[in-house]
């Protein structure tokens, strides 16, 4: 059984390879400048598309590339509010002509909460049962 073992050597131990013939490949040095007046390099290979936008190892900023131009920002589409989402589907008139009448059944008793509708000083005296419209 010991014949069979190797000796000199383990697993994961480190390559016997000689680096001395080998050459690495093309490389380009690219420098980038942090708004913060933080400058550093990085290498990428020589046939590899270069981003013009870098985040800044020291501070986390947009480091833009020294040789380059700052990329054209994307649209950004604003956000809608329930607001402008209403404005499209009614107009000003509208809605305050909508806001009138709701007001109205609100003050009559016909809508809302019953603490708001209490009939006389005794709140213990029973109410008749109001109807209730929908929205």
């Amino acid at each position: 059984m010991s014949e069979r073992a190797l000796r000199g050597s383990r697993l994961g131990a480190a390559s016997y390879e000689d680096d001395r013939e080998i050459a690495p490949a093309p490389r380009q040095l690219v420098g980038y400048d942090c708004p913060h007046s933080h400058h550093f390099d990085l290498p990428f290979a020589a046939d590899a598309e270069v981003p013009s936008v870098w985040e800044c190892p020291r501070c986390g900023g947009e480091a833009v590339r020294v040789d380059g131009d700052r990329p054209e920002a994307k649209h950004v589409k604003p956000p809608r509010t329930h607001w402008d989402m209403l404005l499209e589907r009614r107009s000003i008139d509208e809605l305050e002509q909508l806001l009138s009448e709701r007001l109205e059944l609100l003050r009559s008793g016909q809508i809302g909460p019953d603490h708001l509708h209490r009939e006389g000083s005794d709140p213990k005296t029973p109410k008749p049962p109001r109807q209730r419209k929908s929205a």
